[in-house]
């Protein structure tokens, strides 16, 4: 009973010293748990029986993965994104990502509060989002650049190893209130701010028909999306000769600007 409250004290000041710090207990030394502990470190080995396995095994029994490896989050994500590619989103539970990835449970939820919050990271990740934050932090100065690093922002996302993004519209196309539409709700706000800054000043420029942002959107990603996704389905039917995507980013750039660009 005494050696059970003993490693409980134990495993308490091993993740009170690793919050303080912003690491995970295997990367504080021991010396730091020690003296979070009250007690010195010769007496901190002793308890442990001349070992800090015993102290990584009594955290992991807590519910917290001791690290010494990649972040949690980062394995998580980089699991649940195979798991979409490979088996969809229907596939994606906590138990399946946690097995993977090689954590615990209760990290996951620590991590990201629920399921929600893991497919949301992982839409962050391996979506076009930080692509087009990043592009809207510089944008081009023509309309015609933009357009194209648009086009091309997309067709990149939808090629990225794991392949989510068709997934993910495949979950959205059958069940808009599903999986996919839960997490994107977050999501969409920062997609919708970044191509609002990419646009918006060239409709105010007057380059572009002043057209609702979502209409534009709609305008520039539709054909895009549809292309991407049927591609797979269209490239082994004989007699169909689709042009190499480079050729096609190109042809939808050059159609979206016949749509929507003003003369000068």
């Amino acid at each position: 009973m005494q050696e059970h409250e003993q490693m409980r004290d134990l495993v308490a000041a091993a993740l009170t010293a690793a919050r303080e710090r912003g690491r995970d207990v295997a990367d504080v030394p021991l010396t730091a748990i020690a003296a979070a502990a009250g007690v010195s470190r010769s007496t901190l080995l002793r308890r442990l029986g001349g070992s800090r396995a015993a102290l990584d095994e009594a955290v992991r029994r807590a519910g917290v993965d001791p690290g010494g490896r990649r972040p949690v989050r980062e394995r998580a994500i980089e699991a649940a994104a195979q798991l979409v590619a490979e088996r969809g989103l229907g596939a994606v539970t906590l138990d399946a990502v946690a097995e993977r990835a090689a954590c615990s449970l209760p990290s996951l939820h620590t991590v990201f509060d629920g399921r929600d919050g893991l497919l949301g990271a992982v839409y962050e990740l391996y979506g076009p989002l930080l692509d087009l934050e990043t592009l809207a932090a510089d944008p081009p100065e023509h309309l015609e650049d933009t357009v194209r690093a648009l086009c091309r922002a997309m067709i990149t996302a939808f090629d990225r190893e794991p392949r989510v993004l068709p997934a993910i519209f495949a979950d959205l196309f059958s069940r808009p209130d599903g999986p996919a539409a839960r997490a994107m709700r977050a999501y969409l706000p920062r997609l919708f701010d970044s191509l609002a800054r990419l646009l918006m000043p060239h409709v105010e420029a007057g380059r572009m028909r002043r057209l609702p942002l979502p209409v534009l959107v709609q305008l520039l990603l539709g054909p895009i999306v549809t292309h991407i996704l049927l591609r797979p389905v269209l490239d082994p039917v004989r007699g169909v000769d689709l042009p190499p995507v480079n050729e096609v980013c190109e042809l939808f750039a050059e159609a979206y600007l016949r749509a929507v660009a003003r003369p000068e």
